[in-house]
């Protein structure tokens, strides 16, 4: 059992890669990127929010 250990971990060491990389595609990237602009256009600037002084 102690000779089987090592071949073991030496086996799943050589283990194949995932076929599938880690980033991002390039389809990917420009839906996000679109998604970020459309977040964008639809923000308030903070300086330009009024408070209610009745809600208060």
């Amino acid at each position: 059992m102690r000779r089987l250990l090592p071949a073991l971990l030496l086996l799943a060491a050589c283990a194949r890669e995932d076929p599938q990389p880690a980033g991002l595609t390039a389809d990917d990237q420009a839906q996000l990127n679109d998604a970020a602009a459309m977040l964008d256009a639809d923000s308030v600037d903070i300086n330009a929010v009024q408070t209610n002084e009745a809600d208060r």
